[in-house]
């Protein structure tokens, strides 16, 4: 059982002691994070907003997926990732732990979305129309009804105006 008597604060923050308690858990913090980059490097793009790794213990690594379908994904590239890791950083590691972690959702479609409006606007600022395509408009809008035919006419006025505003 741990030491559960109550403490200074200044024994947390303590320098002088290579074992102080903060210490300890901003190692451990900045190995997970090692762990977290090493493991974002070896899995599939679409897997890195909804996976992550939770801990590292008697050589178990243990990840947290968003949900079952994303646990599902993972499982999948569980060997190549056991092998890629065990080669590259983590030769001791025998096995991965996946655990599911709704929270991780939240934050992974947060992470999904802003990558989304980034990528539209990407699209956007590279849009141009041609003059060629604004012609074949016109082409199209004489054929089409009254409303219709405005709508189209409006767009291809557009041509050789960038995307950006």
């Amino acid at each position: 059982m741990r030491d559960s008597r109550p403490q200074s604060l200044e024994h947390l923050f303590d320098e002088t002691q290579d074992k102080s308690v903060l210490r300890q858990v901003q190692q451990r913090a900045t190995v997970l994070v090692k762990l977290n980059r090493a493991v974002r490097g070896v899995l599939p793009a679409a897997l890195h907003p909804w996976v992550r790794v939770a801990n590292y213990r008697q050589s178990i690594l243990v990840l947290e997926a968003a949900n079952a379908s994303w646990l599902m994904r993972l499982r999948y590239e569980q060997s190549a990732l056991l092998s890629a890791l065990r080669a590259q950083i983590l030769p001791s590691l025998t096995a991965i732990d996946i655990r599911i972690n709704p929270a991780l959702a939240a934050k992974g479609s947060e992470i999904d979305q802003e990558s989304s409006k980034q990528t539209a606007k990407e699209v956007k600022s590279g849009r141009a129309l041609s003059v060629a395509s604004a012609q074949a408009l016109l082409d199209v809008a004489d054929r089409s009804p009254e409303k219709l035919k405005k709508i189209i006419e409006r767009l291809a006025s557009r041509a050789g105006e960038s995307g950006t505003r």
